[in-house]
């Protein structure tokens, strides 16, 4: 095999080789840089900082909001990441929903007689499944990816709903007896966790004193150190090996090559179909993984489980730019607002009205700075509207508060939708040969 294949159009920040830009186009936007990177985090602290002490919205920086948000991040972060192992080979996967579904399932069914970690691996083999069936019928028989995937949702629903009726709900079984039903499995062990000695306590301390910026940073840190499940430290491990597995190897590279120009790639020595595979089947596997987090965490699988983290995945891949570290920030992001509205309710919310406002305003200078007068004044009005609405009440509303998450994640993509590039052939059927 050849493997002198060359990356297309998508070099990695280590890459250090640039192309001039000819004359005639665009050049293309920079890249955020690691000092970038640092910045934004010291300024996002910073501004959050800043919000506690204006507002007295303590949540902001708490050790327990911040643990909330990371056991709301994992499950949707794996979700994401599984769209983007499929989506950088070219396939499109709308069934992450249902994978998160196969491998919650699985992992309720296994975990309460094996315990947790068995449940972990059954989950992974679940969506992997799942992932399996949807490159079968993508892949080899050329459905469209959109179709299977809408398919594989609605057939784990249905699947996921007639499976808990027959091994959880049936009268006189182990499971019924256990404390299932056919909503929910029988309960299994806690999955284990870690804390580190000394320094949890330590920063726990320093985080009482509500000092400005200081305690606002331990707050954050003992989250990291404090009752952390080994499945969350996992899923951090999954993250830095996908981001060296698909741009530092020669795997990820033919594996990337076949989302972009899969006949360029096959005139290469490139098996596309394998590769194709591999990427869907990993996929699905690590959707399942997230949905078993989601069994694991609340010791059961129950009906309804996933609710919706599939999409949400969907969504931080895309704000993402389909990359590792991009999909960490949107779960992140989402995880954060998840656990804000359950742990700090209406107040907290009507807190960050003020934080939209400032970076509304920021907005607008960036885009006069650009030359988009016009979205500059939108950025204004909204900023002003938010202010008043912050001004003159001291709270949100519950039904604008359930639904903040996915506001925030809306507004991210909206503002993010210009930076982004999908993979070139993705969604596009192939077929072996077509290239001759």
């Amino acid at each position: 095999m050849n493997t002198n294949l060359t990356a297309p159009a998508d070099r990695s920040p280590g890459d250090k080789t640039t192309s001039k830009p000819t004359s005639g186009t665009r050049t293309t936007r920079a890249k955020l840089s690691y000092p970038k990177v640092l910045l934004l985090i010291a300024g996002s602290l910073i501004l959050l900082s800043l919000l506690r002490v204006i507002t007295g919205a303590t949540n902001l920086t708490e050790s327990g909001q911040y643990t909330a948000a990371l056991n709301a991040a994992v499950p949707i972060g794996l979700a994401g990441l599984g769209g983007l192992w499929a989506e950088r080979s070219g396939v499109i996967n709308i069934g992450l929903e249902g994978m998160m579904m196969l491998g919650a399932f699985a992992a309720g069914a296994v975990g309460w007689q094996h315990g947790p970690w068995a449940a972990a691996a059954a989950g992974i083999l679940g969506g992997a499944l799942g992932g399996l069936l949807h490159a079968v019928v993508t892949v080899t028989f050329g459905v469209d990816h959109i179709i299977s995937g809408v398919a594989i949702n609605i057939m784990a629903l249905g699947l996921t709903q007639f499976l808990a009726k027959l091994w959880f709900g049936a009268d006189g079984s182990a499971a019924a007896a256990a404390g299932g039903n056919d909503k929910q499995s029988p309960p299994m062990p806690d999955m284990p966790t870690f804390t580190v000695p000394g320094l949890s306590d330590w920063l726990y301390s320093v985080e009482q004193h509500h000092w400005f910026l200081v305690s606002d940073v331990a707050g954050i840190l003992g989250s990291l150190v404090t009752n952390v499940s080994w499945l969350t430290l996992a899923t951090a491990v999954v993250f830095v090996l996908t981001f060296f597995v698909l741009w530092r190897s020669s795997f990820g590279l033919r594996l990337r090559s076949c989302g972009e120009g899969p006949i360029a790639a096959e005139s290469l020595g490139v098996n596309v179909y394998r590769y194709k595979y591999a990427a869907v089947v990993a996929s699905g596997a690590l959707a399942g993984l997230g949905g078993a987090f989601l069994a694991i965490y609340v010791h059961i699988y129950q009906d309804g489980q996933t609710g919706g983290r599939g999409y949400i995945g969907l969504a931080t891949m895309i704000f993402g730019n389909w990359r590792p570290g991009g999909v960490a920030m949107g779960a992140g992001l989402f995880g954060f607002m998840d656990a804000l509205q359950l742990r700090g309710g209406g107040p907290t919310v009507h807190a960050l009205l003020l934080l939209l406002a400032v970076l509304l305003v920021g907005l607008a200078v960036w885009k006069v700075r650009a030359g988009h007068r016009t979205q500059a004044v939108i950025s204004l009005v909204a900023a002003v509207l938010l202010t008043v609405w912050y001004t003159t009440t001291d709270t949100v509303p519950l039904e604008i508060v359930g639904v903040a998450p996915y506001i925030a994640t809306l507004l991210v993509l909206s503002l993010a939708a210009q930076r982004l590039r999908a993979p070139k052939a993705i969604g596009k059927i192939y077929r072996r040969g077509q290239g001759k």
